[in-house]
């Protein structure tokens, strides 16, 4: 029996919503597969693009390698690897920022008026499938249409914790490892004294000067945002961090005077610790009140709690640490297994760096003084062929982190994005820089001197004074925080302070030594346990 005609009229209706869903449905599935499609070339592309920029700076790394080899075969002085990886790192730089497009339009603007505070971790919303986004960092209004839109200079972007974590810790822990301790030891008091009265000393005249250099600044109007006395400070303590690599390096080479060598070596390696810790105090200061970049005596001496509490207890986490991989190589029998006992020794090595960092203290000062205690007590419980491996070790990783740094501080040059440079405050810098490094050598040594039965002579004062380089240090410092229009200024100023000692100063050592006519003696370079002779005008002797 036939339904009447009004009860079957709404049944084409029906049929036709239901293709319609079905093809909606249908679409929906092929946009569906398209947006995974399009993902996972995305993420092919974003993993293509890793290993291009890991491969650049193993090319990098391989290149400096080879041009060393061939600088040390004609025997070239007068520009040393590091600033030789610089110059390559310059070079991939300018084709990285110059040769590859860019993939403009893809960052879009979204407004979050609503919120009156920062999110490090954002869940977008996007057609119903949520989104994960990190905080990169703060962008001026006046430069949110000059965001990177190159991903391949994106991937080499300089990452601080990879450096403070990963790069850092062989660093470090090399110096103080190969530390030449008959000489160090018979020369602390003036080491200690040039490390931390010379540093305080160099960031207060450095950072006094600089303030008034930004109120030179502001008076011309070439300042365009806030720059307070607090971060003129925190740029003294940054640029305070010496690393003479290269002068070291030559007067290793030349068999310069042990004297002039302990204590240019002595102080390079303290120093880099104070100044990291000094750096932090600064940072550390806040006054009470409306104004805070005001002078409040209860924020200083916070600040000098802070220093001593910092300094002290990075001190004895990393004594403690040698102190007990001394104890376990000593009292166990892993000296039967060499393989067990290296990996053990550098594991705790780094651990130490990670655990001051995880418990608030400084893990530069850690594994400094961990490097010293292990190679002044776990060293002589090794066997014989970890003595070897960990030496070895802890050579070739300090060797391949500090080249890998100065090569990215070339490529730093053109694939940053925040780069603030002003010709004041850069010759305001040179020349604050030289007089805080006369301040801090000069007055110290005559004081010295008064209780020094070797005196520090005038030729090796004046060698002294030359030798303060600037390095990796002082550079991981300035890149650590980029945030602001000030930092920004010191970060781009920092570099190419770096760029002029590397090159100039460092090439500059040889000539400095003879117009100085300072001994050029053969150096009895010790080891931390065994001893060798190296024959050849370039090579030096070992021993213990």
């Amino acid at each position: 029996m036939a339904l009447p005609l009004r009860r079957r009229l709404p049944v084409l209706p029906l049929l036709l919503l239901a293709a319609g869903g079905l093809r909606a449905a249908e679409r929906s599935s092929s946009s569906s597969a398209m947006e995974e499609l399009a993902t996972e070339k995305e993420a092919e592309e974003s993993h293509r693009q890793d290993s291009v920029s890991l491969l650049t700076f193993i090319l990098l790394l391989t290149l400096t390698i080879l041009t060393i080899w061939l600088f040390k075969h004609r025997r070239v002085r007068f520009l040393h690897e590091t600033g030789l990886a610089m110059i390559y790192g310059l070079i991939v730089g300018v084709i990285l920022r110059y040769g590859t497009p860019s993939t403009s339009g893809r960052d879009k603007p979204i407004s979050c008026s609503q919120e009156d505070r920062l999110f490090t971790t954002l869940l977008v919303n996007v057609s119903g499938k949520f989104f994960e986004y990190t905080l990169k960092g703060e962008i001026s209004p006046g430069k949110i249409h000059n965001v990177e839109q190159n991903d391949m200079l994106r991937k080499v972007t300089f990452d601080p914790e990879v450096f403070f974590n990963i790069l850092l810790p062989p660093i470090i822990f090399h110096a103080g490892y190969s530390l030449k301790k008959r000489h160090f030891f018979r020369n602390l008091g003036s080491i200690l004294a040039y490390a931390f009265l010379g540093t305080a000393v160099s960031c207060f005249i450095i950072g006094n000067l600089m303030y008034g250099v930004v109120k030179l600044m502001k008076l011309v109007g070439q300042l365009s945002d806030k720059f307070y006395y607090t971060d003129c400070l925190l740029f003294g303590a940054i640029i305070s961090a010496t690393d003479p690599v290269t002068v070291l390096a030559i007067f290793n080479e030349l068999h310069a005077d042990v004297d002039l060598y302990a204590l240019l070596f002595g102080e390079s390696v303290l120093n880099d610790a104070v100044a990291i810790v000094l750096s932090s105090s600064i940072v550390a200061y806040q006054p009470t009140g409306e104004n805070t970049h005001a002078f409040d005596a209860a924020a200083f001496f916070k600040s000098v709690g802070v220093f001593l509490g910092i300094f002290s207890g990075s001190f004895m986490m990393g004594a403690v640490t040698g102190v007990v991989t001394a104890l376990i190589s000593k009292f166990t029998k892993l000296h039967c297994f060499p393989l067990l006992e290296t990996a053990l020794f550098f594991l705790m090595s780094w651990s130490t760096f990670l655990l001051a960092e995880a418990c608030g203290f400084t893990g530069v000062v850690a594994v400094l003084f961990c490097g010293i205690t292990q190679a002044h007590y776990t060293y002589n419980n090794l066997s014989v062929e970890s003595r070897s491996r960990t030496k070895q070790l802890f050579e070739v990783l300090h060797f391949l982190a500090e080249n890998f740094i100065f090569s990215y501080m070339g490529l730093a040059l053109f694939t940053f994005q925040k780069h603030i440079f002003s010709p004041v405050f850069i010759i305001g810098a040179f020349i604050a820089i030289f007089l805080g490094r006369a301040a801090h050598i000069y007055p110290l040594s005559f004081l010295l001197n008064l209780g020094r039965r070797h005196k520090i002579s005038w030729n090796f004062q004046h060698m002294m004074m030359f030798s303060g380089l600037r390095g990796a240090m002082a550079f991981a410092l300035a890149i650590r925080d980029t945030a602001t229009y000030s930092h920004q200024m010191m970060f781009s100023t920092t570099l190419l302070i770096v760029f002029f000692t590397v090159w100039i100063v460092g090439g500059g050592t040889t000539p400095m030594l003879s117009w100085l006519n300072i001994r050029m003696a053969q150096i009895l370079k010790e080891g931390t346990g065994h001893s060798r002779k190296a024959l050849g005008s370039s090579g030096y002797a070992l021993s213990t």
